[in-house]
Parts: structure tokens; C-alpha cells; sequence
């Protein structure tokens, strides 16, 4: 594999510096995502089963379902091993332990004042398939939406090309209250979530990963459901100085360049020396990886800065979905981190940990978007509605200045609905 290297100016004027999250698509994927999405909305389950038989090789026959309810997910659930269940169940406890944590409490903006805050009625959840199964998403993006209290959770993945889902998902998606799982992947998928179909029904927000398709068609849906992000390929950005092992950071960005081969794997150093050793390192793991092929592809880059304050900023600059520090000083520099989805501190906090059984989500801000976005959690599933309750007296003290503003913008009818609780019948300013 290429490792590409870098000094901290040649970095900062690079292409891979710059902000990603454009998603990286080009204008034919654009237009296919758009049309599949039209297609599903205007023609429903035809659209959907030609799509599904075009994508992903399984379309529903006579007398199939494409929704695999409680009971199969169940019975998957009772049918893992001992040691498979028992992972699951741990990760399950440790994520809604974290995410019950995100509590939230009505606020008062004065008397007759009040913002609340309820959980959407329905969430679909989308799952990745294809290159592996992903059991910990399903727990990652369900619990959370359990905990927020939506009251229909369904999810969306890809099947074989015989129908089937792996079972390690559905054994997840009986755990995390998923009261549906779907049969579909792709921007077919999103649309159908989106905008309903003679089987699936419409819900009201679309969250979890997936890949350009999925994102792009996300983009297309969002104002008729609400979204949780657009998400590109995943990242993995180090921060260390020289007390960092050079095996464990190698590992580190390998674990994660096996996901995608459009996954951004960094090292950003001031120490020349382990720049050199882990691109040593690099070349000793990978050809020894199941997925080799894929972390070959993947992008690999060492960045060299001048000082250790330069390496924070390149770090807080490119605002990574996961920053691992290791450095004798991580807690101080994690500190001093605006930018990142998640930080990892320390060789005893790897990515690859908090992937399953950490607690905190692994569905992360990517592109850059750490600079405005966070991590999905119960607050994704929550909107908020103002409330607001005027007494006849607090009426009068404030109209005046409501109308004032009023004719200020040509607003007659604003006005008049003042001016009448005054008595003064229907008026302009």
C-alpha cells in the first residue's frame, strides 16, 4: 500500500485538507440518486422491488413479506452462541447505560413561557450491508432512539441475494426494540422511509450510515423527514508525539481503513521518528489483514509538523469523526480540541473499543461537519416545541410595540389583530 507523506505546510495546502463535505460525489451518482428517488416516490412498491432486484439481487415474491417482524428477530436473538449473545448484551447495556445520560429538562423563559421537548412518533434506522454486517449499528442508532421515546422504530438494510439479513442483526435489532426490519438498501431505501410505499410506512426522521448513495439520497429526502447527518466515508485522525507506540498506532489506522476503501487514515506527529516507524509498521500488518484488499485501498497519510502546538491546530483544523491522542500530555491536549465527532485517549482507548462496547456512539460527524455537528444520540430523535401563554394585561403592556413593528414592515393584518383586542376594531398600523 501507498502511504502518503507530509510536511505540515505541504498538509495544509493538499487536497485532502480541505473541507469534504461535498461527499466527494459526482454529478452522475447525483442524478441516479435523484431519479431513483422519484421513482420510488411516484411508483411505490414497483419502483422498490425492481430497484431492490437491480441493487441488491432479491425482490419480494408472491406471497413474501418485505418486512421481517418481532418474532423472526426474536427467534435470531435465541439463536446466537452463548459468547455472540453475551457480546451483544454488553454492548446493549453499556450504550443505553451512556445514552440514558443525555436527559433533558423543559426550560421556562419567564411566566406563560416554556419550551418542550418531544420525540419524534417514528425513526427509521438504516443499516449498512454488503462488505460486512453491522450489528453494533443497529444498537448504536435504535437504543438511543428508544431512550428519546419514539414510539415506531424501524430499520432498513440490505439482504442477500436469497432475502435473508444476517442474523447477527436481527438478534440486535430485538434487543434494541426495533419493532420492524425492512428488506432494502440504498437511495431506494431513503426514498421509501421517506415518502412511504404499499409496504413500508412513512416515518418522520432517517438516521445511521451508509454509503454515497444512502447520503446523497438523505440529502434528496431532508424538509419532507428530518435527517440526523450527511455522512461520508469514515475517518481516523491520531495525534501522538514520540512516546506513542508506533504497533498501536499502525493498528489503529488499519482497523479503521478496513471499513471502506474510501476511508482517511492520519497520523499527524512532531516526531519524524514515529512517522517512520509507523509507516514501517504499516507495511509489517497489512498484508496480514482479512479484509488486505480494503485497507490497501483505503488512504493512508503521515503528517510531520514542526511543534506540537502546530499538530493540535492541523488536528483542530480538519475536525476528524475520530481523534485518537496519544501523547504524554492527551488529557491537556484534549482539552484544547474544538473540533472532532469523538476523542479517544490514550493506548488503551482505541477506536476499534469504542466501535462496540464503549458506550459512547460511533455514528460520528464526518467531512468535517465536527465544526458544527455531533455525535447521533437521544437528542437526534428530539424536537422542541415554545409555548406560550400571554395574560390580558401583559396583552395590553406589550401591543404597542407589537404594532409599532408591525407598520414597520407593512403588515396590515398584524396589526388588526392587535388593534381589535383593544376594541379599536380593524385598523391599519
Amino acid at each position: 500500500m501507498t502511504v502518503q507523506r507530509y510536511t505540515a505546510s505541504s498538509w495544509r495546502d493538499g487536497p485532502l485538507s480541505r473541507r469534504r463535505q461535498d461527499l466527494g460525489a459526482t454529478r452522475e451518482q447525483r442524478a441516479a440518486v435523484a431519479g431513483i428517488v422519484e421513482r420510488v416516490r411516484s411508483e411505490g412498491d414497483a419502483a422498490l422491488f425492481e430497484l431492490s432486484q437491480q441493487f441488491d439481487g432479491w425482490r419480494p415474491q408472491a406471497g413474501e413479506r418485505l418486512e421481517i417482524d418481532r418474532p423472526a428477530m426474536a427467534r435470531a436473538l435465541e439463536g446466537l452462541g452463548p459468547g455472540e449473545r453475551e457480546a451483544l448484551e454488553e454492548a446493549a447495556t453499556r450504550i443505553r447505560a451512556y445514552h440514558a445520560t443525555q436527559t433533558y429538562e423543559e426550560s421556562s423563559g419567564g411566566e406563560g413561557l416554556r419550551l418542550i421537548t418531544r420525540p419524534v412518533r417514528s425513526a427509521g434506522l438504516y443499516v449498512p450491508g454488503g462488505r460486512a454486517a453491522y450489528p453494533s449499528s443497529v444498537l448504536m442508532t435504535a437504543i438511543p432512539a428508544q431512550v428519546a421515546g419514539v414510539a415506531e422504530i424501524v430499520l432498513a438494510t440490505p439482504p442477500a441475494p436469497d432475502g435473508s439479513v444476517p442474523g447477527a442483526v436481527l438478534a440486535a435489532a430485538a434487543l434494541a426494540g426495533v419493532d420492524a426490519v425492512y428488506r432494502m438498501g440504498g437511495a431506494q431505501a431513503i426514498a421509501a422511509l421517506a415518502f412511504g410505499t404499499e409496504s413500508v410506512h412513512p416515518v418522520d426522521l432517517i438516521a445511521g450510515p451508509g454509503n454515497i448513495y444512502v447520503a446523497l439520497a438523505k440529502r434528496e429526502v431532508f424538509g419532507t423527514v428530518g435527517i440526523d447527518a450527511l455522512a461520508g466515508p469514515t475517518e481516523i485522525m491520531v495525534l501522538a508525539d514520540r512516546s506513542a507506540a508506533p504497533e498501536l498506532v499502525a493498528a489503529d489506522l488499519a482497523s479503521q481503513m478496513e471499513h471502506d476503501p474510501m476511508t482517511l487514515a492520519i497520523l499527524v506527529t512532531d516526531s519524524p521518528a514515529l512517522a517512520d516507524a509507523v509507516e514501517e509498521q504499516m507495511s509489517d500488518i497489512v498484508p496480514e489483514l482479512q479484509r488486505r484488499e480494503v485497507v490497501e485501498a483505503a488512504r493512508c497519510c503521515l503528517v510531520v509538523a514542526d511543534s506540537a502546538a502546530q499538530a493540535l491546530q492541523i488536528a483542530d483544523d480538519f475536525a476528524p469523526e475520530h481523534l485518537s491522542i496519544m501523547a504524554e500530555d492527551g488529557a491537556d491536549l484534549s482539552r484544547q480540541i474544538r473540533n472532532a465527532g469523538a476523542i479517544f485517549l490514550g493506548p488503551w482507548t482505541p477506536v476499534a473499543l469504542a466501535d462496540y462496547v464503549i458506550g459512547p456512539n460511533h455514528t460520528l460527524p464526518t467531512g468535517g461537519s465536527a465544526r458544527f455537528a455531533s455525535p447521533l444520540g437521544v437528542y437526534t430523535f428530539l424536537k422542541r416545541t415554545s409555548v406560550a401563554s400571554v395574560t390580558e394585561g401583559e396583552f395590553a403592556k406589550l401591543q404597542g410595540s407589537a404594532r409599532r413593528l408591525a407598520g414597520m414592515e407593512g403588515l396590515g393584518a398584524h396589526a388588526s389583530a392587535l388593534a381589535i383586542r383593544m376594541g379599536e376594531g380593524l385598523r391599519n398600523g
